[in-house]
């Protein structure tokens, strides 16, 4: 690989570790023993509206910052994958991408534990596990990747909307943790899901983390390559800076 390469790859590994410290922080310091959130605002829906939308705010800023502009900052592997189907990535774009992920996700849910102490232990460090029914938390899952996926590929290939791509994370995240969390946690990343259940011991279902997502990545890709949305062409596989590409990685070269 280039050098540039490695630097993107190194990017998006820390991209990676700070949404995790960052947004699962969120979850701690919001539902953890002893928070003072709770005193303030009981309802735990408003609550959950109030994470999820700092953790797509983590997810924005990491985005707008010096490392979105070098790794496009997708932070997800569903997100890879995604870009890498619309011909965006090569082979080793994704697979070095979805490793330094799963590494960043790592580092990041690991520091969780230094930090929160017996606060994130009651969280299981934002671990996540499926509710009472499986099979509406894989709908979930399904959906809220899909729903996200569709976001970025509609905002990314829209010259006007563009811009606005990282600020509707916040927006999108506060709704779908709100509503979707009970039944699945609300990963929509199967990063965010790995690096808390490898820290903790935790797998309960953790195949769902993968598939669910997966399913709706490719929902969303065959919506976009139907009649209705195939006249829209994502030419950079990033979510903001778009001019910007030191790597060989995000601009629609071949596969190779």
């Amino acid at each position: 690989m280039k050098q540039n390469e490695w630097k993107a790859l190194a990017a998006e590994c820390v991209g990676t570790a700070l949404l995790l410290f960052g947004g699962l922080s969120a979850v701690i310091y919001d539902f953890g023993t002893g928070s003072p959130v709770a005193d303030w605002l009981p309802d735990p829906v408003w609550r959950r509206v109030l994470t999820g939308f700092l953790f797509g705010s983590t997810g924005c800023l990491i985005t707008l910052s010096p490392l979105g502009r070098i790794s496009g900052a997708h932070l997800n592997p569903a997100v890879t994958l995604a870009f890498f189907c619309r011909r965006l990535m090569p082979w080793r774009g994704l697979l070095g991408y979805v490793l330094a992920q799963l590494i960043g996700a790592v580092v990041g849910a690991w520091v969780l534990t230094a930090v929160w102490g017996a606060m994130g232990a009651s969280q299981r460090e934002g671990v996540t596990v499926p509710g009472d029914n499986i099979v509406a938390a894989f709908a979930g899952e399904v959906l809220s990747t899909f729903l996200l996926v569709c976001t970025i590929l509609l905002f990314t290939a829209h010259d006007r909307l563009k811009p606005y791509t990282p600020y509707t994370i916040p927006i999108l995240f506060a709704g779908l943790v709100g509503l979707e969390a009970p039944l699945s946690g609300c990963s929509a990343n199967p990063a965010r899901s790995f690096g808390p259940a490898l820290v903790t011991g935790i797998w309960t279902d953790h195949w769902l983390y993968w598939l669910a997502p997966f399913t709706g990545t490719g929902l969303a890709l065959l919506l976009f390559a139907s009649p209705i949305l195939n006249w829209l062409r994502n030419d950079v596989a990033k979510l903001y800076h778009f001019a910007h590409d030191e790597t060989g990685f995000l601009r629609g070269q071949a596969r190779v």
